[in-house]
């Protein structure tokens, strides 16, 4: 995906203020060649924090390598649905170790996607069970995908809780009544670049009416870009226009969806700033 551009400039914080770009998937190709330039610039922009997040055993593995490297990035570690073959006991032991590692502050991306099937059916249910069985183990909060498998999620889910770690439903696609499910569960729910589209009335209203203490933001970069940068690479800085766009929707400032919001991610995550000491 191509960069993105703006005609204007992007919503300003206070000094007071920060955003942490929940879930973003930094190994990704799409930043290989200017990883640091977007690191610089979210940082420059008030987003001081990125966790980015595994999504099989090798993106796993990068995720760690990069939080160990950057001081302003954190980890989590997982198969995702699409990888739901490679869930082999041996692996899940793999991704177990790579989990004890302190800058590993979550479990996924793990979860069913029934919208494009990568891996049938009766294999990502087995995975997912499996992962939040291993997650509630290790003590991590899990991230949850969830494509047009809403039932089948909130099954497992309840199955295999309670979580005292919670966890968080990323890129929320459900209803009103699906967030306050999850919220029962004790789960987060997450709000993507997807909240600036205008057919999504769904979401506008779970914005509408959810507490902001139940919410969190991510880019899900470099996917899934805000208006008016939708369809080019999403990057952290760009999390500001969803932040913005959650603003508007609640009629509060910016700067308080960013405290609030952060504190959420510092709170469900763990996340502290000597987590980067010495090593």
């Amino acid at each position: 995906m191509q960069p993105a551009t703006l005609s204007t400039s992007l919503p300003a914080l206070s000094a007071q203020a920060e955003l942490v770009d929940t879930h973003c998937h930094l190994d990704m190709g799409d930043y290989s060649i200017d990883l640091n330039e977007v690191l610089q610039s979210a940082a420059l922009h008030g987003v001081k924090r990125i966790v980015t997040i595994g999504v099989n055993l090798s993106s796993s593995r990068q995720a760690v390598s990069l939080a160990e490297r950057i001081p302003t990035i954190y980890a989590t570690v997982g198969i995702h649905p699409h990888d739901a073959r490679t869930a082999t006991p041996a692996n899940l032991r793999r991704i177990a170790d790579l989990a004890a590692h302190r800058l590993v502050v979550g479990y996924g991306e793990i979860g069913l996607d029934y919208a494009r099937n990568y891996a049938p059916r009766e294999m990502q249910l087995r995975a997912f069970s499996a992962q939040l069985h291993l997650a509630k183990e290790l003590g991590l909060p899990v991230v949850i995908h969830d494509r047009e498998a809403h039932g089948e999620v909130c099954r497992l889910i309840k199955e295999a809780g309670p979580f005292p770690k919670g966890g968080v439903m990323h890129c929320f696609s459900g209803d009103r009544r699906l967030a306050e499910t999850m919220i029962d569960f004790g789960f987060m729910i997450s709000i993507p670049g997807v909240v600036t589209f205008a057919n999504a009335h769904a979401l506008h209203e779970v914005v509408r009416t959810i507490n902001l203490k139940h919410l969190l933001l991510e880019t899900d970069g470099p996917y899934l870009a805000p208006v008016p940068c939708r369809g080019k690479r999403n990057e952290p800085k760009l999390l500001l226009l969803t932040a913005h766009k959650v603003a508007e929707l609640k009629k509060i400032s910016l700067d308080q969806v960013a405290l609030a919001t952060t504190a959420n991610a510092v709170r469900l995550f763990q996340l502290t700033r000597d987590d980067h000491g010495p090593r």
